[in-house]
């Protein structure tokens, strides 16, 4: 019986978990998933990143603070690993580490490199928008 209680309780929460997952979650880059975003017209932000880099570090809770902001409810934000993910480098022409790409849809709107101020950051992401 308290099983199905304890059943019943997570599968009650599960959308509400689920939905705020997707609100500017960032998720490792799929082809799908990044075709499926570009399709439906979303706003979205591509990371380029390594475990490494001082300057991405630096950049990954200002993309967290964006990404939790009503404004970006529904930014896609897909990482790729500057390691080990050379050919989506070569295929979007990223030759740096801590490279931001963002698209409105299938449209690229703007592109930075190294950038660590907070509302430099923001402006590209509300080109998104």
């Amino acid at each position: 019986m308290t099983r199905r209680r304890t059943l019943i309780a997570l599968l009650a929460l599960a959308p509400l978990a689920f939905a705020q997952a997707q609100a500017g979650e960032m998720k490792p880059y799929s082809q799908e998933a990044f075709d499926a975003a570009q399709k439906a017209g979303k706003p979205i932000l591509v990371e380029v990143s390594a475990p490494w880099c001082p300057i991405c570090k630096t950049q990954k809770p200002i993309l967290a603070k964006l990404s939790a902001d009503p404004r970006f409810k529904d930014l896609q934000i897909f990482d790729i690993d500057f390691d080990s993910q050379k050919d989506l480098l070569r295929k979007l022409d990223v030759r740096m580490q801590s490279t931001l790409i963002a698209y409105k849809g299938a449209v690229e709107t703007g592109r930075s490199v190294g950038e660590t101020q907070p509302e430099w950051i923001e402006g590209l992401v509300e080109k998104t928008l």
